[in-house]
């Protein structure tokens, strides 16, 4: 028999708190049985395969393998599919796009929006009249030749392809007629364009320059980076002419 004093020892071995180092055993041999539990359920799970038959795995390894190669397939026809729409729709977009400049440059040219560009600012004094609608036409001629893209008369008469021009109902009064509408000297002519090649155009000899001088008038040309040409031209129906489709 264990004698009273060994009796005590084991009961205060019972009862007593568990030091550090008995706690940390504690702990570790808890870890060490979850990752015990948690091998024997990947081990069951990695058997589940473990009693089939072998022709068994093979037509199901066959099945999925089918299987890949249908999606793979199916995933390069949409993958094709979705390069023609976007080669269809840049196409579009690059069509639209060059309608719309195409667009944008006859309504230029025909006069139907206002304009803004670098360009020529073109006075022409008539102090006494004599200078007529035969030299304003050539002048614009020769500006058209040298690339003019928009021209205005007085702020108030648009020049295009069909404008005519004709002399002022009253002799003695300096005017003109610019497509219906009177305009009064001095006669500015805004053009847009190539600056250089503008002003060029009015100087050479024998053109809008000395031709006005030799009538009695003057010409003044100023070069801009930026002019306006806000006036339109009146529109126009044909009676002939149809778009060809």
């Amino acid at each position: 028999m264990l004698d009273q004093t060994a009796l005590q020892r084991v009961a205060r071995s019972v009862v007593a708190r568990p030091s550090r180092g008995q706690a940390v055993v504690g702990v570790l041999l808890a870890v060490l049985g979850f990752a015990a539990a948690v091998q024997v359920s990947e081990v069951d799970s990695d058997d589940a395969y473990s009693g089939t038959r072998r022709e068994d795995l093979v037509q199901l390894l066959q099945s999925l393998s089918v299987a890949q190669d249908r999606a793979a397939g199916r995933l390069a026809d949409l993958e094709e599919t979705r390069d023609a729409l976007q080669l269809s729709t840049q196409q579009r977009q690059a069509a639209l796009l060059e309608s719309q400049e195409r667009l944008d440059s006859l309504r230029l040219l025909s006069g139907q929006v206002a304009a803004v560009g670098p360009g020529v600012r073109i006075t022409i004094d008539d102090p006494d009249g004599t200078v007529g609608a035969a030299t304003l036409l050539n002048a614009v001629e020769e500006l058209r030749d040298s690339g003019a893209e928009a021209i205005e008369v007085n702020e108030a008469a648009r020049v295009v392809a069909q404008t005519w021009f004709g002399d002022g109902p009253d002799p003695a009064d300096a005017s003109l007629v610019v497509d219906s509408r009177t305009v009064s000297a001095p006669y500015v002519v805004e053009v847009i364009g190539d600056p250089a090649t503008l002003a060029e155009a009015t100087a050479f000899p024998g053109g809008l320059t000395d031709e006005a001088e030799a009538l009695g008038g003057t010409v003044s040309v100023v070069t801009s980076d930026e002019l306006r040409v806000e006036s339109l031209a009146p529109a126009r129906a044909t009676s002939f002419a149809e778009p060809v489709t």
